[in-house]
């Protein structure tokens, strides 16, 4: 540990990096949201196709829940840091890339949209525990909201991997 860094952070330095982790998951979210539409575009699989909407309606609520914690906790959302969610957003692991067989396409997309929603279980849990100590109850809420749904969302592109690689 940095002697820079304190041992246990204050209220106000909880609140800071509750504000700068949130702001980070909600622009990848809100990146996420105008992108979508593309990446649902390039499936090929019916199911996936769906998944993709599902996972996307499930962003716009989480983006909602999210505005309402920006509101609970008096703060507005700002972009000024670099954001790594963003970033990831924006390589698409190559998915414009044309792929011989579609099923190597789909399987990308899972695994894409597996791993921002593993990146957004972590950031939420994260959240949570810190809403916690701020004692930001309704928050607290919103957020475990927000990460049962990504928990569901990895569940179902699991099942749907399973149905391209587990034969009957």
């Amino acid at each position: 540990m940095s002697n820079n860094t304190p041992k246990t952070l204050d209220n106000d330095l909880l609140k800071q990096v509750f504000v700068h982790n949130l702001n980070r998951i909600y622009f990848g979210k809100c990146y996420l949201d105008k992108h979508l539409e593309h990446l649902k575009g390039l499936a090929s699989f019916t199911a996936l196709q769906q998944a993709i909407q599902e996972f996307w309606d499930d962003i716009k609520k989480q983006i909602e829940r999210m505005n309402k914690v920006y509101t609970l906790i008096n703060e507005i959302p700002s972009d000024k840091n670099c954001n790594p969610i963003k970033s990831i957003v924006k390589d698409e692991f190559c998915l414009d890339e044309e792929q011989t067989l579609p099923v190597l396409l789909d399987m990308d997309i899972m695994l894409y949209l597996q791993l921002l929603e593993h990146i957004n279980i972590t950031s939420c849990h994260m959240l949570i525990m810190v809403a916690k100590q701020l004692n930001y109850a309704e928050a607290q809420q919103l957020l475990t909201e927000c990460k049962d749904e990504s928990i569901d969302n990895d569940e179902l592109f699991t099942l749907i991997s399973k149905e391209y690689i587990i034969a009957d």
